[in-house]
């Protein structure tokens, strides 16, 4: 098959829906590619790259129509692309067909089928060709580049000569992948950084990436993951206490990041006009739902605002565009893996297996039918976990009581080693030399000393302590070696024995503290 990449006609959009890395790797499934000239220009890829990894390149968007099987694309097509598919040709790119259905009509009409990119279940086996979680992370990521951009101090504080700067408050809203990528590019940047959500199972995620997150003392009736791992509508009562918390926190942000989108629905508003009458000014808020009507209630798309109180709006709509070279990469990454399902046997001969989950997902229109919506695939993606219950907060009484417990415990496990080693010195008494009782008693002290002192010590601290012992082996090393010229040869066999385990003691000790240390050095 000819998998062809035709120029993006849209407006403003600079990706590319092949790379010549990606060709590269489609022709060793056994296809060839054809690209419209010009395509990669604005993502950084010249013709003369193409040609280089093997790739024809035509003049025109008709030429590659017509010379394609498959037509690989970023944005969805347009009525005058639509009307250049052919019966038995396949378009893979975004869709929105709960959007956009007069074109869907039109690519039924025309025979063709429609993979739509973002109709991929999100099931694990699909994690590879999931375009949207690629698109979204870029988007996440640039949106706080874009606050950076915009806002006017430091992320981080600094103490200088001329005075300390206090750090940025942000504010993500929203932690799925384009909120998470967020998260973690503003954590990195120093910003003291809070995020929502109302999947209270997000809370670890977040909080594990060095973010507060921002609790409600809500009890819900449902879930808050709906299907495919999205966030579901919520009751008009959690909304209420939802916009009250944001406007308890709205004076104190200084930049807020709105990622909230749920399937099919326009975006909800989160942020309102009195949220940000309420801001800072030199605030900023980044809304990356602005293409489906913000989350902001004065989010203009495709526009950056001003308001009469100086906080800055951005309703972009085109952030991983911005990012057309790295976005090409990984939006090409998941057409190849698509393509790749399509070619099982890697024979370069298109299999449309619509028994497969995730083919049949994404496949909207097909020889000649309308296939959307599909139905639920047979694998459901795996549902995150529960949080876990805080433990209950014991009262003082029932403190008390574990203490005394751990007490009788512990003097229960000590009294039964002072009995044990009591009998071994019985024993031992009856048959052995008194020279040998005198170094015996020793010994057994020695064991029941240490063993108290590395019980007591904390678990975190038993590597350093390891280090610490290397003393003690190195004193027993020299006691075995002046042991070895005994002449007794059980001597000079036990002494030989001590030396090579200690050895191994001291080595080990010496090579796991140096492989610490390493890890708090810059490299």
């Amino acid at each position: 098959m000819k998998i062809g990449a035709p120029k993006e006609i849209f407006e403003g959009e600079n990706r590319v829906a092949m790379t010549p890395d990606s060709a590269t790797q489609l022709q060793k499934l056994g296809h060839t590619c054809v690209i419209e000239s010009g395509a990669g220009a604005k993502a950084g890829f010249s013709d003369a790259a193409y040609q280089a990894a093997g790739v024809e390149v035509v003049k025109t968007a008709k030429a590659l129509f017509e010379a394609a099987d498959v037509v690989v694309k970023v944005r969805g097509p347009e009525e005058k692309e639509a009307k250049l598919l052919r019966e038995g040709q396949t378009l893979i790119s975004f869709f929105w067909p709960a959007q956009n259905e007069k074109l869907l009509e039109l690519c039924k009409s025309r025979g063709a089928t429609v993979v739509a990119m973002d109709m991929v279940p999100r099931i694990s086996r699909a994690q590879k060709m999931d375009a949207l979680s690629s698109m979204a992370n870029i988007a996440g990521y640039r949106a706080v580049i874009e606050a950076g951009n915009n806002f006017g101090r430091f992320f981080t504080g600094q103490v200088t000569a001329a005075g300390k700067i206090p750090p940025a408050k942000v504010l993500v809203v929203g932690a799925g992948v384009a909120g998470l990528a967020a998260i973690g590019t503003s954590v990195s940047l120093g910003a003291i950084t809070y995020a929502f959500d109302v999947r209270p199972e997000v809370a670890e995620q977040i909080e594990s990436m060095g973010a507060e997150f921002v609790f409600l003392e809500f009890e819900q009736t449902q879930d808050g993951a709906a299907t495919g791992g999205y966030a579901a509508p919520s009751s008009p009562e959690f909304r209420e206490k939802q916009l009250a918390k944001f406007r308890e926190l709205a004076p104190e942000m200084d930049i807020v990041i709105t990622t909230a989108l749920i399937p099919g629905r326009p975006a909800p508003k989160l942020w309102t006009e009195d949220m940000v009458g309420m801001m800072k000014t030199g605030s900023v808020i980044v809304d990356l739902a602005a293409e489906r009507g913000g989350n902001c209630d004065l989010t203009v798309p495709d526009q950056k605002i001003v308001t009469d109180n100086g906080v800055t709006i951005v309703g972009y709509t085109d952030f991983p565009s911005r990012m057309a070279a790295q976005a090409s990469t990984l939006y090409s990454t998941n057409i190849r893996h698509m393509l790749t399902d399509l070619t099982p046997k890697k024979d370069g001969v298109i299999d449309h297996n619509m028994e497969d989950d995730v083919i049949r997902g994404a496949t909207v229109t097909h020889q000649g039918a309308i296939t959307f919506p599909p139905p639920p695939p047979k694998v459901q993606a795996i549902a995150a976990a529960k949080p876990k219950e805080k433990p209950k907060e014991l009262t003082p009484e029932e403190r008390r009581a574990q203490e005394v417990a751990a007490f009788k415990k512990q003097t229960r496990d000590q009294v039964a080693l002072l009995a044990g080693g009591g009998a071994l010195v019985l024993l031992a008494g009856l048959f052995a030399p008194a020279s040998f009782m005198a170094h015996f008693i020793v010994f057994v002290l020695a064991c029941f000393v240490g063993f108290q002192v590395i019980w007591n010590v904390s678990h975190s601290l038993h590597t350093p302590l390891m280090a610490i012992t290397n003393a003690i082996s190195s004193i027993i090393i020299l006691g075995a070696l002046m042991q070895i010229g005994s002449g007794n040869w059980l001597v000079i066999i036990l002494a030989a024995l001590s030396v090579f385990m200690a050895g191994i003691n001291i080595f080990g000790g010496f090579l796991v503290t140096r492989r610490m240390l390493a890890m708090f050095q810059k490299s």
